[in-house]
């Protein structure tokens, strides 16, 4: 009888405590999200962070990943080398963040991954498309910097191709930034214009914040362009479509899938018409999946006019997110060693929006694009759209990667 009543004092005592301190949740895994969310780069970093806003919610929602909820930690880089540093220490040091998606900028992403590299903290670089980006630490034994973007090994054959095979163009100008990205940008234009036996009659550098393009412009149509291939990001390539029309002078051009942005496609206005450039993603619903996140994006974010103003940067920034949720889940943890071991190994393919992603990293291979995956696009009434029907046509069918893919040049190491 003694025995009974302290069996049910002992149940009283415990049921007592837990009402009186109930269990507590395991606590979120972090995610650091870097991009400049101001300035000339913003409409590509805050499309990039809304896509990724989206993915999470969308994952939490459905129970998290291993139980726990997924926390974003964001950070506005305003496309500056030095704050990105500044950010990734914060994120490593105090946030203590399991893993980082984002770098919109070439140079921010070169300046500020060495940090996550030295701390075995996985991130998966979701817009960045310098070649370099993945392979800024081959020398060393291992690599924790991944992409899912088309880096520029890829865009600029690309490039090459639509001006010189597909139309034609014998006399071909280049106009890049004078930024990491797009000098890198220029040097894998002349690699791949060097393969077709030819060379730009003008190689012209312009610096952020440029507004009149006419010295550069000038010296192309006095060489005898027939076509721009650019480097740059909306702004600036606004300023050369406008300083084309100031002159009177039109020809087509071709360039780096910044060409899409929406500060270039507003402030160009007519004069951005026709400008071609590669795409992973459209936003035109191609797909279920695709359907899916552009009508949710558009519910949640209301975008001016119902277009994404980076559509490529929201859909590469969504699926960053759940290649990274797949892994965590894999790994069974936060452990960044095993994160990164389970990115190279991923068990399970991911449905994403730019495509499915089977077996998308290997231990020496961090890029999830490959040459078969991208399109091309043209602005047509304020607007990206397909360039090409086969190319709409191709948009609809799975893209997987193809390691094998032609179109793509061998990047230094």
């Amino acid at each position: 009888m003694n025995f009974q009543r302290r069996a049910l004092s002992t149940l009283a005592l415990t049921s007592a405590l837990a009402a009186a301190f109930p269990a507590v949740a395991a606590d979120p895994i972090k995610i650091g999200v870097s991009g400049p969310f101001t300035g000339g780069s913003s409409s590509m970093g805050v499309s990039m962070r809304d896509g990724v806003r989206l993915a999470v919610t969308e994952i939490n929602k459905a129970g998290g990943v291993l139980g726990r909820q997924l926390a974003l930690v964001e950070r506005d880089d305003e496309a500056k080398n030095e704050r990105g540093v500044q950010i990734a220490q914060e994120l490593i040091n105090k946030e203590k963040v399991a893993v980082t998606v984002g770098f919109i900028n070439t140079g921010v992403a070169l300046a500020s991954q060495r940090f996550y590299q030295e701390a075995k903290i996985p991130v998966i670089n979701n817009v960045a498309t310098g070649s370099l980006v993945t392979h800024q630490f081959d020398d060393q034994p291992e690599n924790y910097i991944f992409r899912n973007a088309a880096h520029d090994s890829i865009q600029a054959p690309m490039i090459v191709e639509e001006a010189i095979t597909r139309r034609g163009f014998k006399k071909v100008a280049i106009l890049a930034d004078s930024t990491n990205y797009g000098q890198l940008g220029r040097e894998d234009l002349e690699k791949a214009l060097a393969l077709k036996g030819i060379k730009a009659v003008a190689v012209e550098k312009f610096n952020i914040k440029d507004v009149d393009m006419t010295p550069q412009l000038l010296k192309a149509k006095e060489a005898g362009a027939e076509a721009v291939l650019t480097y740059g990001i909306g702004p600036e390539l606004a300023q050369i479509a406008n300083g084309m029309t100031k002159l009177g002078w039109k020809v087509p051009m071709v360039g780096s899938w910044t060409l899409s942005m929406a500060n270039y496609i507003d402030n160009a206005g007519p004069g951005g018409e026709g400008a071609r450039m590669p795409q992973t993603f459209i936003q035109e619903p191609t797909t279920p999946k695709r359907q899916a996140f552009i009508i949710n994006y558009l519910k949640t974010f209301s975008p001016k006019g119902a277009r994404i103003d980076s559509p490529v940067s929201a859909a590469q920034g969504y699926d960053s997110i759940y290649l990274l949720a797949a892994a965590i889940k894999q790994a069974g943890g936060v452990d960044g060693p095993k994160i990164k071991a389970a990115l190279e190994d991923l068990k399970t393919p991911v449905e994403g929006v730019v495509t499915t992603y089977t077996k998308p990293f290997t231990t020496k291979d961090h890029e999830a694009i490959t040459a078969n995956i991208p399109v091309f696009g043209e602005v047509k009434g304020q607007k990206v759209v397909y360039a090409y029907p086969e190319d709409q046509k191709k948009a609809s069918e799975v893209r997987v990667k193809d390691a094998n893919a032609k179109g793509a040049l061998t990047v230094k190491k």
